[in-house]
């Protein structure tokens, strides 16, 4: 049976030509993407300006993502949401809704589990299942929208998975989500997160878009990073510094250096040092992250007085550092930790039944 194409994952561009393929005209593709992407309808039967006849023959044309709400997790610290949504093929995936001052933010995940194998992240413990699509990536952020009534203002692809690994699907989900005709979500307001793949980190700087890249650096030599991240068995911290100047060339973008403290492993003196050191050179801001630790990893996070003092070393070095505020602390909050626990809970409950 031929797989329907998925029209939540198409431009407005391409669903106009699709649609005039079907004779109608192209203000019905306008009408259809804003239901999809503005109204954030859950299926073709909610776009009531639009004939049934057409609604039922895209039916049967199309499939149409809309993710199920499996579980929502609450934080009594700080109102911090975490979601896990189901997709068509049984997969789960979750995703975090956070408040601040300045708006409300969503952390995505880009895809099912993650090959990555970073040793401090519950993401990657089971590898990679399969790429998000473009709609499976926005409809997080819709879904997020309908249940809690509110607008979403910036958006962190920092979830479960390595978004340079599903480049194409990264790529259009990043325009449809800033279409002016859609959410129409600032690129400014937008963040990526990678670990280093550096072709993928360059081939996105030609893009020039205004997102901002955010670097999971964790160390500050390649050996220890080595520990930590087998990524960088591939790409040392010369070719990584190197893609970052590139990237800060063509996009006039700071890069952000995501660096995740973990106790008497990257948190000495001599790390702030030669994380200053590399950082200088750069236009760059560093996000110091208490590591969350997760049960199957034997890793600690730094004790808070360290963390101030590896912040106060690098200030002196005129760094521009902030410390992430730790949201949803009390509610699985580490990056596959909530999904991890329901792939785990259905495991057992079929060792169950078999036995």
């Amino acid at each position: 049976m031929e797989e329907k194409t998925d029209i939540k994952s198409m431009t407005l561009g391409e669903l106009t030509a699709e649609l005039a393929v079907m004779g109608e005209k192209a203000f019905r593709a306008k009408q259809m993407y804003q239901w999809m992407h503005v109204k954030l309808a859950a299926g073709f039967e909610e776009m009531t300006n639009l004939s049934k006849s057409l609604r039922e023959e895209c039916g049967k044309k199309f499939s149409y993502t809309s993710l199920e709400t499996v579980e929502i997790q609450e934080s009594k610290l700080d109102g911090t949401k975490k979601f896990l949504f189901g997709l068509s093929d049984g997969n789960v995936v979750e995703s975090v809704w956070m408040q601040y001052k300045h708006g409300n933010s969503v952390c995505i995940s880009s895809q099912v589990g993650c090959r990555m194998g970073c040793r401090f992240c519950a993401s990657t413990l089971d590898g990679l299942e399969r790429n998000l699509r473009p709609s499976e990536m926005l409809d997080q952020i819709y879904s997020i929208q309908r249940l809690t009534g509110e607008r979403v203002s910036n958006v962190v692809v920092m979830g479960t998975g390595e978004p340079m690994d599903n480049y194409d699907n990264l790529l259009k989900f990043i325009h449809i989500l800033t279409d002016e005709n859609g959410l129409n979500i600032s690129q400014r307001n937008v963040t990526v997160s990678t670990c280093g793949i550096v072709p993928k980190m360059k081939q996105l700087a030609k893009e020039k878009l205004q997102i901002t890249l955010a670097l999971s650096l964790h160390a500050t030599t390649d050996e220890k990073r080595r520990r930590l991240m087998p990524i960088a068995n591939k790409y040392s911290i010369a070719e990584l510094m190197s893609a970052c100047k590139y990237y800060f060339s063509q996009t006039g973008r700071r890069i952000t250096f995501e660096y995740s403290l973990v106790g008497g492993v990257n948190d000495t003196d001599e790390d702030a040092a030669e994380l200053a050191a590399l950082a200088g050179p750069l236009c760059c801001h560093v996000n110091l992250i208490p590591v969350n630790p997760i049960k199957e990893r034997d890793f600690v996070q730094s004790e808070s007085a360290r963390i101030q003092a590896f912040k106060n070393k690098l200030e002196k070095n005129k760094i521009n550092v902030t410390i992430r505020r730790e949201m949803g602390r009390d509610i699985d909050g580490a990056c596959g930790q909530l999904r991890r626990k329901h792939t785990d809970a259905l495991r057992t409950l079929e060792e169950t039944a078999r036995a």
